[in-house]
């Protein structure tokens, strides 16, 4: 509500920010977003009294008036307008701040970015072992993309990255599991792929090229030792997760991580008959550095490592 400005208070009052007194502040903020004393009062539940007392405080800590009183009735000065916007956003940054000291010392939760593959594959079926393992922390599993960084994320606190990570700045990496990666199809399509290495002919087989990791493929051949094949034709996806479906379709061949496909090579949907090769770079759980030594992001990084224990589960000890 609009009034006239009211003149100021005598100079030589203390104004120093640390003189202001945060209680009358939240009054303050009250009355800007109420209206009145009495609805300020009512949201802070003390009487009217204590809420002028406030005001009265604070103006008397600024040396100007922040209200305008007439009629029996208030409203903000300019300078108070002005004060009161400053007010909302400061209380504001005081409250997230204090609401996620308290959550990571109460609740313990991470919003933990995987990708798709390896969430439904991996992460997923060991979840009720990690819960009960961890009783005091609440997970929620996000699905990225396969290339994110928590720098696409802000909204992530933590994020898990195979042999796609790469170093980002202010961004702390954890390893907890090698990562195994090989060309897979249905025993079908693996027989196809299996003859033409055999025999060094033209292979009959299709590779699916998942155009989110496309480097895959080649990125296999050349890690293992294997000479490249050339196959009838290539397959395209636009994600990994697609194309590790199409293999399970029939449809051809394609470069997975172990770990991605880890339930389909239990039930011989999939097979891998030329073997695996560990990527350069393993699995990592990635956080902000500032987080890394945080309650909750240390019993993640705990449970993930000795769940991983240096090597994909089924592999050689």
């Amino acid at each position: 509500m609009a009034a006239k400005d009211a003149p100021s208070l005598p100079a030589g009052r203390p104004r120093a920010a640390a003189a202001l007194p945060l209680n009358a502040l939240r009054a303050f903020d009250a009355v800007a977003r109420r209206g009145s004393l009495r609805a300020a009062a009512d949201e802070l539940r003390v009487v009217p009294g204590a809420v002028r007392q406030q005001m009265a405080s604070l103006e008397d800590s600024l040396g100007v008036a922040l209200l305008s009183r007439e009629g029996g009735r208030v409203a903000l000065t300019h300078a108070g307008r002005r004060f009161a916007d400053a007010v909302a956003v400061a209380l504001d940054i005081l409250t997230r701040a204090a609401d996620e000291i308290t959550d990571a010392e109460r609740r313990r939760r991470i919003r933990l970015g995987a990708p798709m593959p390896f969430a439904a594959n991996w992460l997923i079926p060991r979840l009720p072992r990690l819960m009960a393992d961890l009783p005091a922390l609440e997970i929620d599993i996000i699905p990225v993309d396969v290339a994110f960084t928590l720098a696409d994320r802000p909204d992530l606190d933590a994020l898990i990255v195979g042999g796609e990570y790469r170093p980002l700045p202010d961004i702390a990496a954890f390893g907890f599991m090698k990562d195994e990666f090989g060309l897979v199809g249905t025993p079908a399509e693996a027989a196809k792929l299996q003859s033409a290495v055999d025999g060094g002919e033209a292979s009959a087989a299709v590779a699916i090229v998942a155009r989110d990791v496309a480097y895959l493929l080649d990125d296999w051949f050349r890690e293992s030792g294997t000479p490249p094949l050339r196959f009838h034709k290539r397959f395209e996806t636009e994600t990994l997760e697609l194309a590790i479906a199409a293999a399970k379709a029939g449809l051809g061949i394609v470069a997975a991580p172990r770990a991605s496909i880890e339930r389909e090579l239990a039930e011989g949907l999939l097979v891998a008959p030329l073997g695996f090769v560990a990527r350069p770079v393993g699995y990592r759980l990635c956080c902000r550095s500032m987080d890394a030594e945080g309650k909750a992001i240390l019993a993640l990084r705990t449970w993930l490592t000795r769940e991983g224990a240096g090597k994909l589960p089924g592999s050689a000890e």
